[in-house]
């Protein structure tokens, strides 16, 4: 039986789990059945290491899991080098995970965000969970437990054909879990443009019991001065109209204070930075994809970044609901601004979960 374990000391600690793993050399990760294809270097010698191609419009299962189990690993690899109007592969390619013969996915997300790497491209994220290495190395640690199968795809959602999709799923099968052990699930939500004074939703409709276990955020400030003075709330177990865990500012939520700021030159620069729990990774204000010689660089200023709740998980028992508000300050105090605003929701729950609302078109995840 799987128990739970965590840190270094526990390494020593055996667990007598099945361990198993999913690629391109061992599709259905058989036992002893690994690495069986023949290259030209022949038999066994690195003959199937990748799915060879996505068409548009196709969705390819990358794991199917028999029995009970955990997953402990993912990494996944894939180009975003494909013609310059077709250039948002991250987000054009949406991932989906499944548990215990679902229908309706647990998880649901554009894979660039799912691995903290919004707005159409990959950059460097070192947190513990979920960690993006050079080029386009996309790794996630979250363990994600099941009791009779497991099924992970991905939907090919642009125009042109996605060449060599990379991929592992390690895995170990126990024979039975603790009753404790709750389902991950993941969800984007957007906010092209936030409404004056209305908070932007990251989660809601989830019924049950469960944890609450991080945000990414990827921001595109729309207006001038500072972006960073929204509240995340929590609402839990039967909250109305004020949440039970309000935080102090958005910067504050991400583990940084007074604007990320430091002092260059007399002006304030925001500084970014990448820990196990909490980060701020990326910031942007240029477009790196300009085709054409008539065109600038400039688009708005764009910020990623991510909180995860895994040493202080935010827990329920029936319901939760996770806001964030558009607030801003400048010269004449705070005020309400709108901006756009996109987000991933990681937590675990009992299932059955709610159904998620409508992914938007690719079109309609792009960034600006």
């Amino acid at each position: 039986m799987f128990e739970w374990t965590g840190g270094i000391a526990s390494a020593a600690l055996l667990s007598h789990g099945r361990s198993r793993a999913i690629n391109g050399e061992n599709p259905m990760g058989e036992k002893g059945g690994g690495g069986m294809a023949a290259s030209a270097l022949g038999e066994g010698r690195k003959g199937s290491p990748c799915i060879p191609s996505i068409a548009p419009g196709e969705i390819k299962e990358l794991a199917r899991i028999d029995g009970t189990g955990v997953i402990r690993h993912i990494w996944m690899t894939v180009t975003d080098k494909l013609s310059e109007k077709n250039r948002f592969v991250f987000r054009d390619l949406v991932l989906r995970m499944y548990w215990d013969g679902e229908e309706m996915p647990s998880v649901e997300c554009p894979l660039g965000d799912f691995f903290c790497c919004g707005f159409g491209r990959s950059y460097p994220v070192y947190s513990m969970p979920v960690a993006v290495l050079p080029r386009n190395g996309f790794n996630c640690y979250f363990s994600m437990p099941f009791r009779t199968g497991a099924r992970i795809t991905i939907e090919n959602q642009n125009e042109e054909t996605i060449p060599s999709f990379f991929f592992q799923v390690d895995y170990c099968l126990y024979d039975e879990l603790p009753e404790a052990a709750a389902y991950f699930h993941a969800q984007w939500r957007r906010s092209k443009i936030t409404e004056l004074g209305q908070d932007h939703v990251i989660l809601d409709g989830v019924r049950g019991s469960g944890q609450y276990v991080g945000t990414f955020l990827a921001l595109s400030a729309l207006e001038r001065y500072w972006w960073g003075e929204g509240e995340i709330k929590f609402y839990l177990d039967g909250d109305d109209k004020y949440p039970t865990i309000c935080g102090t500012g958005t910067e504050d939520y991400f583990g940084g204070a007074w604007s990320f700021a430091a002092l260059g030159g007399g002006k304030m620069v925001e500084q970014t930075y990448s820990t196990p729990f909490l980060g701020y990774p990326f910031y942007s204000r240029h477009d790196e994809g300009v085709h054409n010689d008539y065109h600038n660089d400039d688009c708005p200023p764009m910020r990623g970044l991510y909180r995860f709740h895994l040493p202080d998980p935010i827990c329920f028992e029936s319901d939760l609901k996770v806001t964030l508000q558009q607030i801003g300050s400048c010269h004449s105090g705070i005020f309400e601004r709108q901006d756009d605003v996109a987000t991933v929701a990681y937590w675990y729950q009992t299932e059955p979960h709610a159904s998620f609302p409508q992914l938007p078109d690719r079109q309609g995840r792009w960034p600006r």
